[in-house]
Parts: structure tokens; C-alpha cells; sequence
């Protein structure tokens, strides 16, 4: 019989059990009621800086909810007129600070500074705007600034340091003039910023928001001399559907395609079909260095993922003669594209649809140009998507879905579940193991690299040797698992990418956190049990291309040497 005394927290005259939640926040989202708040993310330090989680204890005094321990017999009020004048007030002082160019703001209508304004009925302000016109800094091709849209709320800082190690922005000066700035002021672009954009992905206006490409797109389209390609991710099918309907991590990648052709793409890929060329390539890579047998040699970091690779040239320039020469997915496969379509006679125009805010970057990189010209010339975010898909009028929700296109249309599930944290690992564990079988194949899951957790330890058999493996996502775990080599810990191979969860939780993509997060790649692990190809080497495509396109331009196509930058941030 179990004699352990249960405890109760009263929330508006409703008695809720407390289970070890931190703060009474979550206690209270127990109870179904959801408080407004700004600062609070749960990944996060406690902040406590918007006091709109606010309360009324029994004694009539105000806790913020966020920071407030629960214990047993505590008496809260969440809804009263004192509070709600109270959060009113917070709310107008806000948008007196704030431009309010709400119409034409990139984050409109996922703003939640808008969404608590509607929710407490502001209709008037009772102060003058001190912050009339936009405060813009573009100089990153990730992600766009507006200091007269910044609530102080610190979600970006915290980000920024607690979870992605970067530290390019922090708050600055004190009182009235407190802004989140970059050290010296200096433009986001001459920061230590990676572009991973997680920052705008916790903003809650649209101070920080994702930059937008769409009207280049746009025009490309439009342009009758142009012919234009695009290739999707395999993170972007299990996001894009939830903003039309579709359940967490439902695959929605037929009916993308079918809604990309109306919006008037030429043809449609599929970036999977990149990754297997990644996989072929990279596990390549891995037996020449353990065929050396020289620690000096290990480990491999992976290469996929252009926030990290920015990291280590910032932080770690020691570490990139580590990291893999093996060109991203989407570089792979869009230079493959781009040669396959130079004998025609209309101009090319490739566009990926990734749900990565760095993308933008690495496609501008002069690595991947050629004369001049951009393998990708854009990326659009799965957030831009969702833009077009709008504007166009397209019911997504009765779209009949269609298959990508010819000549590149075959993938294979190691390429899919390249979206979420260890899948690389599981697709180059596939292709290395010389049990083919479909018990082998089962197995694989149960190494130890599939889950959310930052880092993930494996130990996987290799012949007669073993083989540690390290799969890390956010930049701050990928720091502490530096850490652990510098202080002699041996690992062959490591996965690294830099958003918590892998490209499923991208700053790209609509925003998720804990179990969506896990919906997703659930949803990415789905489709490859559906795929006839599990296996890398599998695709008959890989053959055909090494033996046609890439015959003699292997290391020209799908290989990269990359350098320190000029400043270490180390």
C-alpha cells in the first residue's frame, strides 16, 4: 500500500496534484489554464523579466508563476481584475515602446505580443510611441534584427548562450536605454553568430525574424527565360503540414510537391536523394581514416549541418581538419542538378526548401560556386513556404499528392531520417554494416542514436574493433563533448548538428519544443519504414549517377575543403 502523502496545490478553487514540476506554471497548465507569459521556455533558464504569468496568493500577494516553487496547500488566483488591469498594463507599456508596423511585419500573425493584445482587448494606448519607425539590421543573409520590436524578454539571449555556446548577443546599458545588442554594437554578420537562427525561432514579435527571399523567388518564377528547380528537405514534410491542418508529424511531402508545381516550379526533388550521396561519401571518408589507424586522424565530424561547420570555423578552427570534406545534402544534390541541367538552352534557377535559417549562408559560400555562380541561388525556409502556399490561394488541405520528378526521383529511408538528431549516424551504420539482412537492418535503432537528448554515447561493433560514436545536437552540448576529446576521450565518429533535436526543430520551421519535436522525427522514422530502400547503397540512382554525372567529378562535385575565418572567436 502506498502511504506516501500526496500534495495538492488549490488553482482557482481546483485542487491540482503537484508531481514534481519546478514552478507553479506547470501546475497550473495542468489545471487547463494557459497564462500569458513572454520570457518562459521551459528548455530555458528561469528569466522572470514580463511578470504576465502573475498570481494572487491566499494572502492577496503577487507571485510570478514562473519562478514560484509549488508546495502543498498553496492557494493561487489566476483571473482577477487586479491581475488583469495589471497584465493590461504590462501589455500597453510593451506596444508604447514598440513599432507597430504589426500589417507588414514578418512575424505577423505568429506574433504573441499580437496574439496577448487581441487576448486582453487592447483596444487604445494611453502612451506615445517612442518607437515609431523600423530599427533594422539586414546584414546577415540568415536572419533579420529590429531593435524598436525588442520586448526585453531575453528568450534570444538565453538561446543564444545557454543552448548554442555563441554568446553573439547580450543585453547592453541599463534602465530606458537596455537594448539586446551585439558586443561594440557591430552589425549580427560581424558577430560570432553562426546563423542557426534559433534565436528567431524563441523571439515572441519580430524583432528577430527569419530573412525573407520570397520576392526573388518570386521573380524567378515569373521569369519565362528561366527554368526553375527546387529541392525539399526531409525535415520540411513533417512540419510544413501542421500550419494547414495535418497532425504533428504527418508526412505531407505529396501534397508540398503538388502545391510547389501550382505555384509554378519546373521540376521537384527530393533533397533524401542528396543525402544518400552524403551517406556513400561520407562513410567512404570514415574507412580511409580508420584504415590509417592514427588517432591524430579521429574523429570524424559530420558536415551536413552549415551552423556548426560556421561554429567550428569561429570557435574551433583546430578541429576542421576533422571535419568531413563531404559537401551538405542540398550542396550535393544541387550541383548534381545544376551539371545535369547546363545543356539546356533557358537559364537555371535552383531553389532548396530547407528548415534551416544557415542554409541561406552556406549557399551563398563562394565554395559553392562555380564561376561565380551559386549552386543553390535560394533557400527558402519551410515558414517562406507555408508564405507561398498562402498567397497563392492553395486549399493545402485538398491537394491530391503527386511524386517528385524524374531523372532524380529515387531516395531511401537512410536519406529521410537524415532530419532528426542521429539519423546520419543510423544511415552511415547502415552502409557500413556487412549484415544486410532486415534482423540487422531492426537493430540498428536500438544502438543508442536514435532520441532528443543532447548527447548520445554509442559503442557499435566494427569488424574486430569498436567503434565510439557521439551524436550531439545544440552547439553548447557540441562544446562540452569538445571538451571531453581535449581532455582525451576518444571518439571515431560524431554527429553534430546544431539545433536541439536536429532539422526538425530548425529556425525554419513552424515552432516546436519537447514532444513535437519528437512527433516529427517519429513521423521522419515512419516514412523510412515505408520506403522500399532502407539502405544508402540501395538506391539504383547512386549507380546510375556514379557512373554518368559524377564519373571523374566525384571530388569536384560532392567534396569541400573548408578554412578557418580571419577571427577566432575561441
Amino acid at each position: 500500500m502506498d502511504t506516501e502523502k500526496r500534495a495538492f496545490m488549490i488553482v482557482d478553487s481546483i485542487p491540482v496534484e503537484i508531481e514534481g514540476e519546478k514552478n507553479i506554471l506547470e501546475v497550473i497548465r495542468k489545471a487547463g489554464i494557459k497564462l500569458p507569459t513572454f520570457c518562459y521556455h521551459s528548455e530555458l533558464s528561469i528569466y522572470g523579466a514580463c511578470r504576465m504569468c502573475v498570481v494572487e496568493n491566499q494572502w492577496g500577494g503577487i507571485d510570478a508563476a514562473c519562478s514560484a516553487q509549488p508546495k502543498d496547500g498553496m492557494e493561487i488566483r489566476t483571473n482577477t481584475e487586479r491581475l488583469r488591469r495589471y497584465r493590461k498594463m504590462i501589455l500597453e507599456l510593451l506596444l508604447a515602446n514598440h513599432c507597430r508596423d504589426c500589417t507588414t511585419c514578418g512575424n505577423s500573425t505568429n506574433c504573441k505580443l499580437q496574439e496577448l493584445a487581441l487576448r486582453f482587448n487592447i483596444e487604445g494606448l494611453r502612451f506615445p510611441n517612442a518607437a515609431e519607425h523600423p530599427d533594422r539590421d539586414d546584414s546577415s543573409p540568415c536572419i533579420a534584427r529590429d531593435q524598436n520590436k525588442c520586448i526585453l524578454c531575453g528568450d534570444c539571449v538565453r538561446m543564444c548562450n545557454e543552448i548554442q555556446n555563441v554568446g553573439a548577443i547580450d543585453f547592453a546599458y541599463r534602465g530606458f536605454d537596455t537594448k539586446v545588442t551585439t558586443s561594440f554594437e557591430v552589425p549580427i554578420a560581424e558577430s560570432p553568430c553562426v546563423g542557426c537562427g534559433q534565436c528567431a525561432a524563441v523571439c515572441p514579435t519580430g524583432a528577430i525574424v527569419v530573412k525573407n527571399d520570397l520576392e526573388r523567388v518570386w521573380r524567378a518564377i515569373d521569369d519565362k527565360e528561366a527554368k526553375v528547380t527546387t529541392q525539399i528537405a526531409p525535415a520540411v514534410r513533417v512540419a510544413l503540414g501542421e500550419e494547414f491542418g495535418l497532425s504533428g508529424g504527418e508526412n505531407a511531402m505529396g501534397k508540398i510537391v503538388a502545391a510547389l508545381r501550382r505555384i509554378g516550379f519546373d521540376e521537384v526533388y527530393d533533397t533524401s536523394t542528396g543525402a544518400d550521396l552524403t551517406v556513400l561519401e561520407e562513410s567512404n571518408e570514415l574507412l580511409r581514416r580508420l584504415s590509417k589507424d592514427s588517432a591524430p586522424e579521429m574523429p570524424l565530424f559530420t558536415s551536413c549541418c552549415p551552423a556548426w561547420v560556421n561554429f567550428c570555423e569561429k570557435f574551433h578552427p583546430e578541429l576542421l581538419p576533422h571535419v568531413s570534406t563531404c559537401r551538405s545534402p542540398m550542396e550535393m544534390f544541387a550541383a548534381v542538378i545544376k551539371e545535369q541541367g547546363r545543356s539546356s538552352r533557358r537559364k537555371q534557377v535552383h531553389v532548396a526548401i530547407m528548415p534551416c535559417t544557415a542554409k541561406k549562408f552556406e549557399a551563398a559560400r563562394e565554395e559553392f560556386k562555380k564561376d561565380g555562380e551559386p549552386y543553390v541561388d535560394y533557400v527558402l525556409t519551410t515558414r517562406e513556404v507555408i508564405r507561398m502556399i498562402r498567397e497563392s490561394g492553395i486549399v493545402f488541405s485538398e491537394l491530391e499528392p503527386e511524386a517528385v520528378d524524374s531523372p532524380f526521383g529515387a531516395m531511401t529511408g537512410s536519406g529521410v531520417i537524415f532530419g532528426v538528431t542521429g539519423g546520419v549516424t543510423e544511415a552511415v551504420l547502415r552502409r557500413l554494416s556487412s549484415d544486410k539482412s532486415r534482423t540487422a537492418l531492426m537493430s540498428t535503432k536500438h544502438k543508442g542514436v536514435r532520441g532528443t537528448d543532447g548527447i548520445k554515447i554509442a559503442t557499435v561493433a566494427y569488424g574486430d574493433r569498436e567503434l565510439k560514436i557521439a551524436v550531439v545536437s545544440g552547439l553548447a552540448n557540441a562544446s562540452a563533448l569538445i571538451e571531453r576529446i581535449r581532455n582525451g576521450e576518444h571518439f571515431d565518429f560524431v554527429e553534430v548538428m546544431a539545433c536541439p533535436g536536429g532539422c526538425v526543430s530548425g529556425a525554419g520551421q513552424p515552432f516546436a519544443a519537447g514532444a513535437e519535436v519528437r512527433k516529427r522525427g517519429t513521423g521522419l522514422y515512419a516514412v523510412d519504414q515505408m520506403c522500399s530502400y532502407k539502405r544508402s547503397e540501395e538506391n539504383p540512382l547512386m549507380m546510375s549517377m556514379y557512373s554518368g554525372i559524377l564519373k571523374g567529378r566525384v571530388h569536384e562535385l560532392l567534396h569541400v575543403s573548408y578554412g578557418a575565418k580571419e577571427e577566432s572567436h575561441a
